[in-house]
């Protein structure tokens, strides 16, 4: 094999080659009290000693902030204009039809591990549900032996062909974990130590699951838990030699009343109150199959508005319903958030922390909610760590979690390894 390269370029980020096995790990809705709560309860004790020999930073995520955007993200180094995955689900321009966005030909931009694949590094990526598996798996030769894609959900299901791996559940020792669960992620690390112990890949990405945080706020015994068992698991990967960089695709909020019922704004029976019934078209970009724990209600909806209605004069009026934050064009938010203006409605809206949005009461079942409600989707879902076992420079530009890649390989950002627009405030 032809000598590995001293650095390779990806979406005109430049990334040094690991000199170690890289570990990145993205844990889906972890606003930056989760790990806090945990260290200070004295539960996450590897977790405490990074600061000292690591780094302990803080940064922001894209928005929608949202699981797909914001992994794909991470794995490509730019935001959402760039690789175009802008929700988990949306009304495709092409069809009109409304879809799951996890189809790879909604990716436009190739992704870390298929660029360090094809310059010769191993690569071995391990997601909680199956929706983000083809798109992070996306452009991977299984049949090479240095690529491995699979998702703990359906484990047992992992093949040669699909997956570059099978035998999982043997391999890790458990079985496949129920998709409402706590265990669906600890499966993820747990395979993530015996592939280090048996493959030792260049490159490793772990991304679990938020149901734990849609259900416990930080500095719960639920949480600390959940927070703990991942502690055990990072020192285990730490031991075995490789970089680990740790962030989040989105925070969580509170959104409900001192009584525990969910605060939402109801989008679509406010604009057919106003302007005829079915006149717009609300989309929720937080829907996916797994709505048990959320009710598909976020923070962030896109909207389609009939031939001839006027987008700023409705953007301004939203502004007055108590409990938005933002209502914005198509073209402002897009310019705003780094977005695809053809894969978004005529106006975007973002509630304030509390608050959810929805579309009619009688469209969300919210019978699986069994704790106060807590999502995202929002600016106040932005919020996210990015922590690493090894130091980095952390001044510059205002940190992404997306810059995730740059700081553990590079060890700082520059110019030339950060080229995304200047974030404007939020």
């Amino acid at each position: 094999m032809s000598a590995t390269p001293a650095f390779i370029t990806v979406n005109e980020r430049r990334y040094a080659w690991p000199d170690r096995p890289l570990v990145v790990v993205c844990v889906d809705g972890s606003e930056p009290a989760y790990m806090e709560e945990a260290i200070a309860a004295g539960v996450m004790p590897f977790a405490a000693g990074l600061a000292a020999r690591g780094a302990d930073l803080r940064g922001d995520c894209v928005v929608p902030s949202f699981t797909n955007p914001n992994n794909l993200s991470i794995v490509t180094g730019r935001p959402p204009s760039v690789h175009g995955i802008c929700g988990n689900y949306i009304l495709d321009p092409e069809s009109g039809e409304e879809v799951m966005m996890n189809d790879p030909r909604y990716l436009e931009a190739d992704t870390l591990f298929k660029a360090f694949h094809d310059a010769g590094a191993t690569v071995a990526v391990v997601t909680a549900k199956d929706k983000l598996r083809r798109l992070l798996g996306h452009g991977l030769d299984f049949a090479s032996g240095r690529a491995i894609c699979f998702s703990s959900e359906k484990s047992d299901q992992a093949s040669l062909a699909e997956n570059g791996i099978e035998g999982v559940n043997d391999l890790v020792g458990l079985p496949v974990p129920s998709v409402y669960s706590a265990a669906l992620s600890e499966f993820i690390f747990a395979a993530g130590v015996k592939l280090m112990e048996t493959r030792r890949p260049d490159v490793m990405y772990l991304s679990t699951t938020d149901y734990v945080q849609h259900k416990h706020a930080p500095g719960t015994p639920e949480a600390n838990a959940f927070y703990a068992m991942m502690d055990r698991y990072w020192a285990q990967l730490d031991r075995l030699g490789a970089t680990l960089a740790i962030t989040a695709d989105h925070g969580m909020s509170a959104k409900h009343d001192a009584g525990g019922d969910p605060k939402v704004i109801y989008l679509q029976a406010l604009l057919d109150d106003w302007l005829g019934a079915g006149a717009a078209r609300v989309i929720l970009p937080i829907t996916d199959p797994y709505v048990v724990h959320h009710g598909a209600l976020g923070g962030f909806a896109t909207v389609y508005l009939p031939e001839g209605q006027d987008a700023v004069d409705l953007a301004q009026r939203l502004r007055g319903v108590v409990g938005v934050e933002a209502a914005l064009t198509n073209a402002e938010a897009c310019s705003r958030f780094e977005l695809p203006p053809a894969r978004l409605g005529d106006l975007v809206v973002i509630s304030v922390e509390d608050t959810a949005i929805g579309t009619a009461a009688d469209r969300h079942d919210l019978t699986g909610l069994t704790e106060p409600l807590r999502t995202h989707g929002g600016l106040s879902e932005q919020r996210v760590p990015l922590v690493f076992n090894r130091p980095v420079a952390g001044d510059g530009p205002p940190l992404r979690n997306f810059d995730i890649f740059a700081l553990a390989l590079n060890g700082t950002l520059s110019e030339q390894s950060a080229p995304h627009q200047e974030r404007k405030a939020s």
